[in-house]
């Protein structure tokens, strides 16, 4: 029979001592420090027996560990021992379950010593048992019986750790409903008993604390947001409460499992994974502070206040089951109440009052369970019949639907319709098909049961067996003097081999020989230069410079030596606990003047021009790499950029030297710090690249678009956001006049860069607040092979997530930090994180892809009465072919009208005073009337389908089409006026002046057409794009376009000529827009980038960058004081531009820089299509590909 326990495991402060953020070293009793692996049982060096979870450490103390004055105070509850059980998550899915103790312990005499730790000091400690069971309540009874056998003050009749070696090894699981272990520790017996696989699964746990902390609304809230798999983020200030609570909800949905990230209890440190896009299950401590992270969409539980919150509706269960279950809950929960009003001795009397007037005991558990499994049965009655079992189809919902919807006579509910398209109904079926669990079927069972009138508790197993009892005796080893006992003032250590004492004593003598190096015993106290003391003030300048430069030549040589001895460790040795790698750190951190680090850096670069081949282990890597970052950090304190620069190109050199070998890109490591998002660096890096290369024979533009290019490979090699590298390059090129055609050639350069680098180590997301997250997180060629476009809700991606946590990487730091930004890139962005949340609305209508929307403008529909109601309505079109009308004024019910009419997607919508107009790919151009909804005119002349619809005065329609007809109707007459333009392929954008009859329009031919509509006649053709042209804008004498070839252009309609080429994007431009008040203009790109220009002397130039959107970019809309933009990522902005007063100095600078971000709201994990604004009342509308409308009113605060 397989163990009950697994491992006993002891976490706390280890030989090596570091903080959350990674650095070596005691810092204090302020200071939160990583948790390690300290002692376990099985040991380490036995291969039979696979290690422990690599998160244990992590998870068994989630605030870190901390060092205190004092340790166990009786008159202090923080003070005593907690005891909380956590649960963990592997790779395929299975859970490990773990008791835990947490206390303060003495500091080891020798960790102390070694790291100058002040005497008799206290740090966190926490002792585990690991097991495969869920027997939770005898891990916690086991693991008391230890603790409070460590010490007492009787003692105990043998060693510690043969009592939990003892424990460890005797003790086995016993067969699920036949046998009952009973086993002692000391003079204490325990039992443990399993029951029969056929009934519910085992639940080691009581339920009552789910139904304390959550009323019955609160409680089916929750249930229904785990059915549907949502992301749930459970708070407490009880670490038991959070597991206890998720794991009795997963019980609760049996027979279906939750398929995703599961994390009962959340390291404090890793709070940043609360904003992963999968759903997920965690409980996090109530203390940890969440400001700042995107909660859209999550639902928080707050267990303490009994309150759920969430930014996202989630859909009812639906009657007659509601009312069903929740009755059946409330009889459970308030026998009494629910009973008062029937006679004492009645037969519902004893119903009612039979279970739930006792105290709550494992017959209320398995009560509730039965409860939840009934609603099942009840809500997924004859789901059998529907079981297809096809190559493309498991389950027929439709049909399933449907039969349900006749059967309750209401339509087909949401909230069902969700869950049949769950992970956990899917894995359920996949279970239950062909499978010996189909035999099992509880559910399966219970309707059978239900549908022939028996009782539902005959489903269950009878318990009318005893089972057989196994007994564990206590080996008793006969020693002389027996009556020995054995007493303890602090956890004790387990027997350590020679070998694990070896390495134990490299790691303290490292620790010392940094300690030594240092000067004081503190880190971060004020270091010297190792050698000088304060006779060497008597010394003159002479003497001192040639003392300096002895000393200086003394650093290097050791460094030299050092180096040399790290990489001839041998393979089983661990490069970070060695002697060589303290001592260097050591020197590299002691010396304010830099001489380590530079010497650092430089030995490394001799090295390679030595012909090192620069083949490192894994090991070796990490050591190497957790150098260089400590030398390049303390260089940017001292602002030497000198070594900052050597060891950039030493990191990018190491990788070129041998790119098979190198188990890492150790320029990617580098890339948290925040020296490279400052152009200050990289401008002094480009002049250091000029002078060296100024004395060869070539053109001056030349030279600096070849230096420009070694700094964007360094830029792509350290991940940095594209939009911060393309705006440095893009400063620095601007600054020494080379030409629009070599920042075209930049441009594209930069992008080949870092699509090569993509498709070899995959894209990097571990900067969620950066605007592009371009990066290198492994260049393993399986990576990438693995790296595949699932959905975020499929389970394998939540776990491969979830464990990228637990790296090998030592270096990885748990803390979360805000980034660190500079320049006027990231200024907006920055702001905006500050503002007040502003109201979003989910609004829910269209069944299909939202792919139109346009807003209803107070100029449309003005009238000589004044504003009309529907100023500021919101139109859509989607997939589902249908058009509707919604008023943002009416909360709740914002659906004011739906046209039906089209028989395809509906592409463009435009509408007046009194009718809308709509265009589709059924070729029709189709017009309501706008009050009465009726159809009013079908207007057919183009042979593809309709792209682009607008609405002019005088009841005319222009309409334009994938035929490359452009026409004009009359409404009135229903009639084609005529062909006003024709292009030579799909239009895709269209503007029109009605004042001067001037049209212009782009599409897939790559040309801009002017046509003179009133004179019948085209005026020019615009050639310059060499792709398609998605957006056109026309003001005055001036029209702009972009275009896939990623570049804007400014031409003049009188001259036909262009004006400027715009060509600093890193993809198609989606969007042009001209802000009439500044007389500039404003394009957005697929980049994800915004731009600013500005017509300065006669050159339009770029003055201001937005980054604040990851993704395309897919409305522009300028007015006078406000601009509103919207992206493919759901990501919304509006700004404003202050007024200036009357009589006011008018400013000499620059007026587009004047845009300031007003708001920005939480973005929210969807893709969308479509974006309209109203900047009149500051509101912004996006439509997704899920048919849901997310309205943005930037003027009201939640």
């Amino acid at each position: 029979m397989p163990p009950v326990f697994e491992y006993f495991v002891v976490c706390g402060i280890g030989p090596e001592i570091r903080t959350l953020d990674g650095i070596r070293g005691y810092h204090g009793t302020s200071t939160m420090y990583l948790s390690s692996l300290v002692d376990q049982h099985p040991p380490s060096n036995q291969s039979l027996y696979p290690p422990p979870p690599p998160q244990l450490s992590t998870c068994a103390l989630p605030a870190g560990v901390q060092f205190y004055s004092s340790g166990f105070d009786l008159n202090d509850p923080l003070w005593f021992p907690r005891s909380y059980p956590i649960v963990l998550t592997e790779g395929d899915g299975s859970k490990i379950f773990v008791s835990c103790i947490a206390f303060r312990d003495p500091v080891d005499e020798d960790i102390a010593e070694a790291y100058g730790i002040p005497a008799d000091l206290f740090a966190d400690k926490c002792i585990c048992v690991v097991s495969r069971s869920p027997s939770f309540r005898i891990l916690r009874e086991a693991l008391e019986e230890i603790f409070l056998l460590c010490f007492s003050t009787t003692g105990s009749c043998k060693p510690l750790w043969e009592t939990i070696a003892s424990l460890v090894s005797n003790v086995p699981l016993p067969t699920p409903g036949k046998d009952r272990v009973f086993f002692s520790i000391e003079n204490s017996l325990l039992a443990i008993e399993v029951p029969p696989k056929d009934g519910l699964p085992h639940a080691d746990i009581s339920f009552q604390p789910l139904v304390q902390s959550l009323d019955v609304d609160n409680l089916i809230k929750l249930f229904t947001a785990v059915l549907l798999e949502r992301r749930i983020l459970l708070r407490s200030d009880k670490y038991s409460l959070l597991t206890l609570v998720s794991e009795a909800i997963c019980h609760l949905i049996y027979p279906f499992r939750w398929q995703h990230v599961y994390i009962p209890l959340l390291f404090f440190s890793g709070v940043d994974y609360i904003d992963a896009p999968t759903p997920y299950m965690m409980g996090l401590h109530s203390g940890v502070d969440t400001f700042g992270l995107v909660m859209d969409g999550v639902v928080v539980v707050n267990l303490e206040h009994n309150l759920i919150t969430t930014t996202e509706d989630i859909p009812p269960i639906p009657e007659p089951e509601y009312s069903s279950l929740r009755s059946e809950i409330m009889k459970l929960l308030h026998p009494n109440v629910f009973g008062i009003d029937h006679m004492k001795s009645s037969s519902f009397a004893d119903q009612y009052l039979g279970v739930g007037s006792r105290m709550w005991g494992e017959d209320h558990d398995l009560h509730l369970r039965i409860i939840f499994l009934k609603f099942f049965a009840s809500i997924l009655s004859g789901y059998r019949n529907f079981i297809e079992n096809t190559a493309t189809n498991v389950f027929n919902s439709q049909a399933f639907l449907k039969k349900r919807s006749r059967s309750t006579n209401q339509p087909p509910d949401t909230m069902i319709s969700q869950f049949l398209e769950s992970q956990g109904f899917l894995d359920y079926l996949d279970r239950g098909l062909g499978s010996e669990e189909n035999g099992n079927n509880l559910l399966d069972k219970l309707q059978d049961a239900i549908g022939r009138g028996h009782d539902p508790l005959s489903i269950f197993p009878s318990l009318s067996l005893e089972p057989e009892i196994i007994t564990i005796s206590d080996p008793v080893v006969e020693k002389p003097g027996s009556d020995e006992r054995y007493c303890y003032n602090r956890f004790p250590p387990n027997f350590r081999t020679e070998e694990q004492e070896e390495k134990r004593k490299q790691i303290l003598t490292a620790a010392t020989g940094a300690l030594e190096y240092s000067g004081k015993p503190n880190m971060s106290s004020t270091s010297v230069l190792p050698g000088i003391d304060s006779k060497s003030e008597s010394l003159s300048p002479r003497e001192r410079a040639a003392e300096r430069e002895r000393m200086v030549l003394d650093i290097k040589v050791k460094l030299q030596r050092l180096w040399l001895r790290l990489l001839e460790l041998e393979t089983t040795d661990d490069p970070l606990s060695s002697f060589e790698y303290g001592t260097i750190l050591a020197l590299i951190e002691s010396d304010a003047e830099g001489i380590g680090g530079s010497g650092f850096v430089e030995c490394i670069r001799e090295h390679i021009y030595s012909g090192w081949s620069c083949q490192l282990t894994e090991e070796q890597f990490i050591a190497v790499k957790e150098l260089l970052k400590t030398a390049i950090s303390l260089a940017v304190a001292r602002n030497d950029m000198d070594t900052i620069r050597d060891a950039l190109e030493v990191s990018a050199e190491m990788h070129k030297m041998d790119v098979n070998n190198v188990s890492d890109y150790v320029q990617r490591h580098l890339r948290s710090l925040s020296i490279w998002e400052e152009l200050r660096f990289w401008e002094g890096y480009f002049d250091y690249l000029l002078d060296r290369f100024s004395g060869k024979s070539t053109n001056y533009a030349t030279l600096v678009t070849t230096q420009l290019i070694i700094v964007g490979i360094h830029m792509a090699g350290l991940g940095l956001p594209d939009s911060d590298a393309w705006y440095v390059i893009e400063t620095i090129a601007g600054k020494n006049n080379i030409g629009y055609k070599h920042i075209i050639n930049l441009r594209g350069f930069l992008s080949h860069i870092r699509q090569t680098c993509i498709g070899y180590w995959g894209i990097y997301a571990g900067k969620p607040q950066s605007v592009s997250s371009y990066g290198l997180p492994s260049p393993k060629p399986q990576d990438s092979a693995n790296h595949t476009e699932e959905s975020s809700e499929a389970s394998g991606v939540g776990r491969s997530w979830v464990q990228s946590m637990f790296s090998r990487d030592r270096a990885v730091s748990f803390t979360r930090s805000a980034s660190k930004v500079s320049g006027s890139i990231h200024d907006e962005s920055a702001v905006g994180q500050k503002k007040v949340q502003t109201n979003i609305r989910m609004i829910r209508g269209h069944t299909g892809a939202v792919t139109a929307l346009h807003s209803v403008t107070k100029r449309e529909v003005w009238d000589l009465v004044g504003d009309r109601e529907d100023a500021g309505f919101f139109i859509s079109g989607s997939t589902d072919c249908s058009v509707k009308i919604w008023d943002p004024s009416l909360r709740g019910s914002e659906l004011r009208a739906t046209l039906k009419g089209h028989s395809g997607t509906v592409r463009s919508i435009s509408s007046d005073r009194g009718k809308v107009v709509s265009g589709s790919d059924d070729q029709f151009v189709l017009v309501w009337d706008k009050q009465t909804t009726q159809l009013l005119e079908e207007l057919k002349g183009h042979d593809a389908q309709v792209s682009i619809v607008r609405m002019l005065s005088g009841e005319r329609v222009l309409t334009a089409a994938h035929d490359g007809s452009v026409k004009m109707w009359d409404v009135r007459t229903d009639t084609c006026v005529a062909t006003v333009g024709r292009c030579s392929s799909a239009v895709l954008c269209m503007e029109y002046d009605d004042s001067t009859g001037i049209l212009a329009a782009g599409g897939k031919d790559s040309v801009a057409h002017i046509w003179d509509i009133r004179a019948g006649r085209q005026m020019h053709k615009l050639l310059g794009h060499s792709k398609w042209i998605r957006s056109i804008r026309m003001v005055g004498d001036t029209i702009l376009t972009g275009s896939d070839d990623w570049t804007a252009r400014v031409w003049s309609v009188s001259q036909g000529t262009c004006d400027a080429v715009l060509a600093c994007h890193n993809g198609p431009v989606n969007c042009v827009e001209y802000s009439i008040a500044d007389r500039g203009i404003i394009t957005g790109s697929s980049d994800g980038l915004v731009r600013f220009w500005e017509n300065d002397d006669g050159a339009i130039r770029c003055i201001k960058n937005l980054t604040i959107h990851n993704a395309s970019v897919l409305s522009i809309n300028a007015g006078e004081h406000w601009l509103g933009i919207a992206a493919a990522d759901n990501s919304m902005s509006l700004y404003n531009r202050p007024q200036e007063r009357l009589g006011g100095l008018s400013t000499t600078g620059s007026k587009m820089a004047g845009w300031q971000l007003y708001r920005t709201p939480q973005k929210a994990v969807a893709t969308v299509r479509c974006a309209a604004s109203d900047l009149e009342r500051k509101r912004i509308c996006t439509g997704g590909r899920n048919g849901m409308l997310r309205l943005w009113d930037a003027t009201i605060n939640i």
